[in-house]
């Protein structure tokens, strides 16, 4: 009887690992599917992007959505580089839920940092990007007039070149207070459309960071029907 049973159990043992090893199979096959699913899907939202681009105009108008409204920029031609590049992300959905974390009231409001999507990377922000930066397009006619959008950088001494963060940008809500900043940054567009939002975002209570106490998202960045 004993013998029976230690047989028995020997046997279900087997085809437990049997069907362990087919339901592995099973996992490895499903998760490769998915990943060849994934591939095709990120390449043909790529493709997308591409066309848009290559379809956009020459100074295209992008709403900036915000949980305070929206605010409607227009990007500059005579700054290829960072005209291609906002928009390359924007489309790509990267500034989604992005915060604005740095606003001082009488100067600029400042986003674009992907940390700021985590609260727990609150001590980093405004040191995030996509892992690259943008040559410099600092061009003398490109002011830092009221709603002017200008990349974020590193300061000079780390940064000669003046290169601009992949994807940190600051508009400006005060130009007399900005003024000192022309000839130092790239300024690549405008505002149109939204200056009353611009002032709503500026005028939130901030902590001693300059972050807003009460978070001030980016929902999207999309290109103006």
């Amino acid at each position: 009887m004993k013998r029976i049973f230690e047989i028995s159990v020997l046997c279900a043992a087997a085809l437990l690992v049997a069907a362990c090893g087919g339901n592995s199979k099973k996992a490895k096959q499903a998760a490769a599917q998915q990943a060849q699913l994934d591939s095709a899907a990120l390449a043909e939202k790529e493709a997308n992007i591409e066309k848009q681009l290559e379809n956009m105009s020459a100074e295209p108008i992008f709403d900036i959505v915000t949980t305070l409204g929206t605010i409607r920029v227009k990007l500059y031609s005579n700054t290829p580089m960072h005209r291609d590049n906002f928009a390359k992300l924007a489309l790509g959905g990267f500034y989604d839920g992005i915060l604005f974390h740095r606003v001082i009231n009488g100067f600029m409001i400042q986003g674009g940092d992907p940390l700021t999507k985590d609260e727990g990377n609150a001590p980093m922000f405004g040191t995030g990007g996509p892992g690259y930066n943008v040559p410099a397009e600092i061009l003398p006619e490109n002011r830092h007039k009221l709603g002017a959008l200008a990349a974020a950088r590193r300061g000079d001494a780390a940064n000669p070149k003046r290169e601009s963060s992949g994807s940190q940008f600051y508009i400006v809500q005060n130009e007399r207070n900005c003024a000192q900043l022309d000839g130092q940054y790239t300024v690549y567009g405008e505002t149109i459309e939204g200056f009353e939002v611009i002032d709503a975002i500026a005028q939130v209570e901030t902590d001693y960071r300059d972050c807003p106490v009460t978070p001030v998202k980016i929902v999207t960045v999309k290109l103006a029907e």
